[in-house]
């Protein structure tokens, strides 16, 4: 299987998160969980000036651009160009191109993540809605940033996915 790489979408003005959740369902839908990783509309904060007072917001950076972090082949080309509201890969032609490293550094993307935890360790969850529960690592998806903790819901073993902000390591 190929590598993931950040691609950019171009969709119509304002359906930007639209398209954002329509492609998370989608790829809910058909598991495509371990081809397409993540889809983001990058905002940006910004301070307003308005009758006087100084307002924070949050702002689209690219106005019409959805970033989608994906494995390029004819499945996720077809969910992705297919989806409500998208008009095309950002790319000449039909060809889409990933974005380049340079390109990824003044978006705040970074690739790299270390964590103190590994496979078999046992977790405290610190956040979200399994807060204080404690759960030993079946698995982790380095490129998600997400790793799978089995907990006891209803008297069973059951698998949850939760992010690395979320853990810290017993």
């Amino acid at each position: 299987m190929s590598e993931a790489k950040w691609y950019v979408v171009h969709t119509y003005s304002g359906y930007e998160n639209k398209v954002k959740a329509n492609i998370d369902k989608t790829i809910e839908n058909r598991h495509l969980e371990d081809q397409i990783l993540e889809v983001r509309v990058p905002m940006e904060e910004v301070v307003e000036l308005k009758n006087g007072v100084q307002k924070a917001s949050l702002k689209k950076m690219f106005p019409g651009y959805v970033m989608i972090h994906m494995v390029m082949n004819d499945d996720t080309w077809y969910v992705v160009r297919n989806t409500r509201g998208v008009t095309g890969f950002v790319g000449p032609g039909s060809k889409p191109v990933p974005l380049t490293e340079e390109e990824m550094k003044p978006l705040g993307i970074e690739e790299k993540v270390v964590v103190d935890f590994k496979e078999g360790d046992t977790v405290t969850v610190t956040a979200g809605a399994w807060k204080d529960t404690v759960g030993v690592i079946q698995s982790m998806n380095v490129q998600k940033q997400s790793l799978t903790i089995n907990v006891e819901l209803f008297g069973r073993e059951t698998p949850v996915e939760i992010s690395f902000s979320e853990v810290k390591k017993m």
